[in-house]
């Protein structure tokens, strides 16, 4: 069996990759163990001067890896060099941080002296998503490594290249051999390495039926996982806001990384009193989008990464049409080459229809007119995810509002949703559980640690 490298924009297979035996897996997790008993003694100085080299060569080698990353899922080239320096400030966030993060606490108690501390805990797997293929893995990687643990990757099937340069660079870097590892299987082999002694905890970015598997068979084992699972986020839009600016990034949050991200906004709930101007100037700045070559700079929309992703956004669109819904713009698969979707507006959503709040993977926006408040968050709420949300609203008391009311793991007030290594990122309900990024991040993956001393 081979993994193939297909460029979304021509669809020419750019490499092919046997999938790694039984014997080459076991070796590997030899490996990771080997490593983990070597490298968990080593120094927060050591550690921060081998992550701060890898923040270096990511720079360096970004607009290599950026191509790498557009040749294998279709990300606009502009926006793949921003993941790779994305990547970058990671490493040099976690450097910077980490000792901080993990330093002994002490804890007052009936002891002469009691603490806390953090102890690494081992082999941690990665089950990662193609559509960041880098930021997915360091945002992981870079706080992994730093408590002392090794990583291995069990990359999604599409981006093999990707997941080959990321050990790299850890390698070129200076990062002893086993201490970052890429997996070249399927999902098949997934529950075989959970279920082995070695892989202590398994962290997931993925579809919610895949966050489902990894917890049912890691709870097994009982061992640790986070996930992060899929989004259908609301963008609110209330009468104080700055419509021009909301609509601008309305139309961005929609459609970055060709509108294949789980925290992109999906669900747009606007208020009646301004809800004729934001379509149109929304439907208008989605017509404008210049759709093309992922490594022209003019581009705004790339190819979809793989043409089932095309196939299924056109059925989910033709499912909201059938259930009420009318296309305002867009609505068609493009013909020709590449997998190519219209940016593409619905309106008059049925919100009783499961499309009306499932995760649409591409650039297709729902537009809900509300009477005020109360029902933008009602309709927000209505659905079985909670990643992210925004609120547009320039009034203070409609702001605690939101931030109190709106069921996500992130509220963001007249901005688009993004995720930051100095903030925690994650989800509620549907959505996982854990958390990514911030100390809580790094605290995921270690042994919190209590010694009282009589």
């Amino acid at each position: 069996m081979y993994f193939k490298s297909i460029y979304p924009y021509t669809l020419e297979v750019k490499a092919e990759y046997e999938v790694m035996t039984n014997e080459t897996i076991n070796n590997c997790l030899l490996l990771a163990e080997k490593t983990f008993q070597q490298w968990r003694k080593t120094s927060f100085e050591q550690r921060r001067a081998l992550m701060l080299q890898l923040a270096d060569l990511l720079i360096i080698k970004r607009d290599d890896l950026a191509y790498t990353i557009t040749v294998e899922m279709g990300k606009i080239l502009k926006e793949a060099k921003a993941e790779v320096e994305k990547c970058a400030s990671c490493c040099h966030y976690y450097a910077e941080n980490a000792e901080k993060f993990l330093q002994n606490e002490n804890m007052p108690s009936d002891a002469a002296k009691s603490y806390v501390r953090y102890d690494s805990i081992g082999a941690i797997l990665a089950i990662m998503p193609w559509n960041f293929p880098f930021w997915q893995v360091f945002r992981f990687a870079a706080p992994a490594l730093m408590a002392g643990n090794v990583g291995l990757l069990k990359h999604a099937s599409n981006v093999p290249q990707c997941a080959l340069a990321i050990e790299e660079v850890f390698t070129t870097a200076g990062f002893p051999e086993g201490s970052f590892q890429s997996l070249l299987i399927g999902s098949d082999a997934v529950a075989g390495i959970l279920n082995d002694p070695r892989v202590v905890a398994a962290t997931l970015t993925g579809s919610e039926p895949a966050g489902r598997s990894v917890a049912a068979t890691s709870g097994k084992q009982i061992k640790k996982t986070v996930l992060e699972l899929g989004g259908s986020d609301p963008f609110i839009v209330m009468p104080s806001a700055n419509l021009p600016e909301a609509v601008t990034t309305a139309v961005k949050a929609r459609t970055i990384n060709n509108g294949q991200s789980c925290i992109a906004a999906k669900r747009f709930i606007v208020a009646a009193e301004i809800y004729d101007e934001f379509e149109k100037r929304f439907v208008k700045e989605m017509r404008a989008l210049e759709i093309g070559d992922p490594m022209e700079e003019s581009t705004d929309i790339g190819p979809l990464a793989t043409p089932q992703i095309v196939d299924d956004l056109e059925a989910q669109v033709k499912k909201a049409v059938a259930s009420g819904a009318r296309v305002l713009t867009g609505g068609k698969k493009i013909d020709g080459r590449g997998n190519y979707f219209e940016p593409t507006v619905l309106v008059d959503l049925n919100i009783d229809a499961p499309v009306s709040c499932e995760e649409i993977f591409g650039p297709v926006a729902m537009l809900f007119r509300v009477s005020g408040i109360e029902e933008a968050i009602k309709i927000a709420n209505a659905t079985p995810f909670g990643l992210g949300s925004a609120a547009w609203t320039n009034d203070a008391a409609e702001q605690a509002r939101f931030i109190e009311g709106l069921e996500a793991g992130s509220v963001f007030i007249n901005a688009m949703v993004a995720s930051d290594p100095r903030l925690p990122f994650g989800g509620v309900k549907n959505s996982g559980y854990g958390r990514e990024l911030a100390e809580f991040g790094i605290r995921e993956f270690v042994n919190v640690k209590t010694v009282w001393i009589k």
